[in-house]
């Protein structure tokens, strides 16, 4: 049947429409070296999400002291944790076996009717190439899913900035949403729960103490009113609840100081050291923040934070990796996608 409004001469393509489906997470160097690391740290640093001090008094800091020397000492730090067989980050890595297997289980939900991708907040690949990716494909919706389950202006309000700046690019915008921290999510916390009992059930002894290790923040942003702290409290909260144990038998602390200024407490480092000194002779760290295992978990928790721990005489110490990939954690994912994805898609 001839086309009833043909397109004239040199139209451009019009392609069928799509949803995209972009993760975010928060980022990773290209490579260990000294200037990959002081382009990721200048990158990451220079976000007022994330330091909000005046340019005119931050910038000579970070431009001519910080940048000077951290770029070695964190190089060192991601060598330690490196992919070698794919020369990269464990966190990219992990995202992008997040991204395929959540593919997948939308594909057999919606068929090729969804696009879905992966960036990072900083360094490659970066938020503005996939989003311009998308559009190209024929996405006219994009739902753009940080994958951050607690809220923080330093992390999820960060990378929903840099999706809406990438949109401000496009001539032709496509309809966004973005997707809530799932904190308290019961998928959430029946994976988290799963990944507790799995490991447990591969030792010989049962920790004294289980201790929830969150990814800290300056106590000011909570007073300011960011929500992070609170959410944090009630995730440890409900996997306590759904693991049946006792309120004693799980801690709450914060790890990943940066600066001077007063941040939120117990510090992790700070708080096994007092547990191994008072007696506590075995515990378990997992860090329910983080999506994917990373810099903050391989080499932080499950290297600085363990020897902590046995140097103050605690005996024996175990890290619960991130969900990762797993199935549950995969399930999860898909669904809270599926929820937003309401009145979009059947």
């Amino acid at each position: 049947m001839q086309e009833q409004n043909p397109r004239p001469a040199g139209h451009p393509a019009v392609l069928p429409e799509k949803i995209g489906v972009l993760l975010a997470n928060l980022g990773t160097p290209d490579a260990t070296d000294y200037w990959s690391m002081r382009r990721y740290l200048d990158e990451f640093l220079s976000d007022k999400r994330v330091v909000d001090t005046p340019d005119w008094k931050w910038q000579p800091i970070l431009q001519l002291i910080i940048l000077s020397f951290r770029p070695q000492k964190s190089g060192a730090n991601y060598k330690k944790i490196w992919n070698t067989e794919r020369n990269e980050s464990p966190l990219l890595t992990i995202t992008r076996e997040q991204t395929e297997a959540i593919a997948l289980a939308l594909d057999d939900r919606y068929g090729d009717r969804v696009m879905v991708d992966f960036c990072m907040r900083y360094g490659n690949p970066t938020t503005v190439s996939k989003v311009r990716a998308m559009v190209a494909a024929g996405c006219t919706k994009i739902l753009f899913f940080p994958l951050y389950p607690h809220y923080a202006g330093a992390t999820s309000a960060s990378a929903n900035d840099a999706f809406f700046a990438a949109l401000a690019r496009e001539k032709r915008q496509p309809a966004a949403r973005t997707v809530a921290e799932y904190f308290d999510h019961p998928l959430y916390i029946a994976a988290l729960a799963g990944s507790v009992t799995r490991a447990y059930a591969t030792l010989d002894h049962l920790p004294e103490k289980l201790i929830t290790s969150y990814h800290g923040m300056p106590k000011r942003y909570l007073m300011e009113g960011d929500p992070y702290h609170c959410q944090c409290q009630k995730t440890t909260r409900l996997l306590r609840e759904k693991l049946g144990w006792d309120k004693a038998a799980i801690d709450v602390t914060f790890q990943s100081v940066f600066g001077r200024e007063e941040w939120l407490k117990p510090y992790t480092v700070e708080h096994v050291a007092q547990l191994a000194r008072a007696g506590t002779k075995s515990i378990a760290v997992m860090a329910p923040a983080f999506s994917a295992d990373c810099i903050e978990t391989l080499e932080e928790v499950d290297t600085e934070i363990r020897e902590a721990f046995l140097h103050a005489g605690g005996e024996k110490f175990t890290y619960i990796p991130c969900l990762n990939d797993h199935p549950s954690h995969i399930a999860a994912l898909t669904t809270i996608i599926s929820e937003n994805l309401g009145g979009w898609i059947g």
